[in-house]
């Protein structure tokens, strides 16, 4: 590229003055308020800083991260902190900095640039635009000196700034034909053709070929959790529980799901998971912990539990869930975004005092750290635990060498094997381990924490509803539907305006101003869906119908099929895109053509307007699911429910009535993922439900006991009054 290195260089780094404080103190998120006291005079995104830069004709310097982000804190510390470097990025650039999870509209454009122009992405983003948005230069972190094969980031400055001065025509033509290649990209019309069930063959084939047969998941390290593929699996096990193809897909799930619980990615002492493994064993995680994670991992281990009733899939569930409930809900009900992976060292486990972090701290132990609290029963956790003095990560899974000397707890024996090994009954061992976990939590509890982005984002809240509220169902636990109730009903009252029918993206001491995007509406619909099935609170239905008429009008493509992830009424973002990826949260059109598909259901609509925008979006995506359909686990779940009888299930019954609560929990205990569940309750639910659909108004109770009604279709067989019978259809 026309990057010219300048002879002027920058001096040495300066300590940030405490003084400074930049436009971003009046921010909400807390990503952009760590970066409110930089030397660098940031803007966030706006018209402000996009005016100044017009009228300097300077270009912007754009740098996107989210407040959990290890290498956006290193980048921040080196380089944004530093007091010449910020001089020089003050008097060359506009500089702006965004929030990737609350502006995820923006961070998707310029990461589409990135990925196109440098073949990867990442955080932080750095990108170089022009007055007028256009991108030219774009890469990730960039270090102090040159290292890691990348320039310094000062030389990248000086070079970024000569070349505006001395070839600035060139650039801004260059800015306008990679905003119109971009653009071309997007507008690609739908393949012809319709895709059907061999699509979700071919799928099944491609996971099994990535699928790490030794230790679970798929693909090599660093391996993600995606829950999104374990969905998918489950569903083409249930779709032929007894050909070959789904019993190994269930293989898969449960092996994989076994190995991360042991593995050091999930939190043993604290629960809920973090980010991923750096290597292929599970053991060394990145250790950040997100919200959308914990809500989509606690849905699959209750699937799994639905299936196979092991205990060791709810006590994972349930450790998640309690996690969530103790450590990521705010008092007013809505669950916070993130915690991160680096928190103040602790004396004993590195420099004393808490100067220094470090990532991990917070979660790691010295043995002797370990044996001096445990005493006696140090030397079975050890044992069950993996704890060894010199530290147990593995060899090439600590390039930095910050684990040295330390433990990432890992269950290296199975309690089975470890009551063998000290003669001991699996009975005494579970509880010593328990006594043993209880102890060094609240050792743990007394350090400093990591750092907890408590802005809440409407989109991930939904995927947590979700996750209560099928957790309430499979686990016959009220606690679990509470929380779901309250986070509806925080999200009703305070990202829900009423007389615009609008939501909004996030909340953080008050409502931001940003409009929810296509994934905020689709992943609140279905947690509103799943949380009616919970608590038959018909509201939640009615809710769900008004959100996915604004996100039909706001984000639908009449002509494609398919959503946009952004409205469009923004004008600073170029480009309206969909999402063609389900990676470690679903797109929302996956979602989106499920929820459609579950509607279409409630109110016998499968023929109407639901159904088929829901058939439409799936097409939108032919040329991703024929050659690639692994990308899009989640759509080929909506796919799958299309292409089969849906079932309904209504019971008949007054809800709190001990006959029907046996009815549904039978139903509860059945993997049942393209089933309605509905409750004629002869009031008002009924009442709405009958408005749309005449065979639910007709349905009640028989001789006067609550009566199960399992139909296809609406065409319904016998009802039955007894849970016997009621598992008897269900497993037909």
């Amino acid at each position: 590229m026309w990057l010219v290195t300048s002879s002027d260089n920058l001096a040495e780094p300066k300590p940030a003055r405490p003084e400074h404080t930049n436009r971003l103190a009046h921010e909400k998120s807390p990503y952009l308020l760590q970066h409110a006291h930089n030397p660098v005079d940031w803007y966030p995104w706006g018209e402000e800083a996009f005016a100044k830069a017009r009228s300097e004709n300077k270009p912007i310097f754009l740098s996107i991260g989210y407040s959990t982000c290890h290498w956006c804190h290193v980048m921040a510390h080196e380089s944004f902190e530093n007091e010449d470097v910020a001089a020089f990025m003050n008097r060359e650039f506009v500089n702006i900095k965004v929030d990737r999870e609350e502006r995820p509209d923006v961070d998707r454009v310029y990461m589409t640039f990135v990925q196109a122009t440098t073949g990867g992405g990442g955080w932080p983003m750095s990108v170089w635009l022009t007055p007028d948005l256009k991108p030219f230069v774009g890469g990730t972190y960039f270090p102090p000196e040159d290292r890691y094969g990348q320039p310094a980031f000062k030389t990248v400055l000086e070079r970024v700034a000569t070349a505006w001065k001395e070839n600035h025509d060139k650039i801004v033509e260059q800015g306008g034909k990679i905003v119109a290649a971009l653009r071309e990209s997007q507008s690609t019309a739908t393949a012809e053709g319709k895709i059907d069930a061999a699509v979700l063959d071919a799928a099944y084939q491609q996971i099994d070929r990535s699928y790490d047969p030794k230790e679970g998941g798929f693909g090599n390290a660093p391996k993600f959790p995606r829950p999104v593929t374990l969905n998918f699996l489950t569903r083409f096990y249930a779709r032929d529980p007894k050909r070959e193809s789904g019993k190994r897909a269930l293989e898969m799930t449960l092996f994989t799901l076994r190995k991360m619980a042991a593995g050091g990615m999930h939190d043993h002492i604290g629960g809920g998971f973090h980010r991923y493994s750096v290597d292929r064993y599970w053991h060394v995680p990145h250790f950040e912990k997100m919200l959308y994670d914990q809500a989509q991992l606690a849905v699959a281990y209750l699937d799994a539990f639905q299936i196979t009733r092991d205990q060791k899939h709810e006590a994972v569930a349930r450790d998640i869930l309690d996690y969530v409930a103790r450590d990521m809900t705010s008092k007013e009900g809505g669950f916070f975004s993130a915690e991160d992976a680096d928190s103040p060292v602790v004396a004993g486990i590195g420099n004393p005092g808490h100067e220094k972090t470090a990532e991990g701290a917070f979660y790691v132990w010295t043995k002797k750290e370990i044996d001096a609290a445990l005493g006696d029963a140090s030397e079975i956790f050890d044992f069950h635990y993996g704890v060894q003095p010199q530290g147990n990560a593995p060899e090439g899974s600590d390039p930095q060498d910050e684990f040295r000397g330390k433990n990432i707890l890992i269950e290296r024996n199975t309690i089975s094997e470890t009551a063998q090994h000290f003669r001991k009954t699996e009975e005494e061992i579970g509880k010593l381990l328990a006594q043993s976990r209880e102890k060094l939590f609240s050792i743990r509890s007394k350090r400093p924490r990591p750092h907890l982005d408590d802005k809440i984002i409407a989109a991930w809240n939904g995927l947590m509803i979700s996750a209560y509220a099928r957790g309430a169902q499979v686990l016959d636990e009220p606690r679990y539907l509470e929380i779901a109730t309250r986070a509806g009903r925080f999200l009703r009252t305070n990202l829900y305006d009423e007389k615009s029918k609008l939501l909004y993206r996030n909340y953080r001491s008050g409502r931001s101003d940003i409009e929810g995007f296509a994934d905020d509406y689709a992943f609140v619909i279905q947690g509103l869906l799943d949380l009616y099935e919970a608590s038959f609170d018909v509201e939640w239905l009615k809710f769900a119908v008004q959100l996915q008429e604004t996100q039909d009008r706001l984000f639908f493509d009449e002509k494609n099929g398919g959503y946009f992830s952004t409205s469009g009424k923004d004008e600073s973002v170029f480009l309206r895109m969909k999402d063609d990826n389900d990676g470690a949260e679903p797109s929302a059109s996956s979602i989106a053509a499920l929820n459609l598909l579950r509607l279409s259901q409630f109110r016998d609509d499968p023929a109407a307007a639901g159904a088929e925008r829901a058939r439409k979006t799936i097409d939108a995506f032919t040329t991703t699911l024929s050659h690639f359909p692994s990308a899009m686990p989640q759509m080929l779940v909506a796919l799958d429910y299309s292409l089969s009888k849906p079932r309904q299930i209504v019971i008949a019954g007054k809800k709190d009535a001990p006959e029907t609560k046996a009815l549904l929990k039978e139903v509860h205990r059945h993997f049942l993922p393209k089933t309605v569940l509905v409750l004629a309750d002869g009031a008002e639910g009924q009442k709405y439900l009958g408005e749309k659909n005449d065979a639910i108004r007709a349905m009640s109770p028989i001789d006067g006991k609550p009566a199960a009604y399992v139909c296809e279709n609406f065409t319904c067989k016998a009802p039955v009054t007894g849970p016997k019978k009621l598992a008897e259809l269900l497993s037909k």
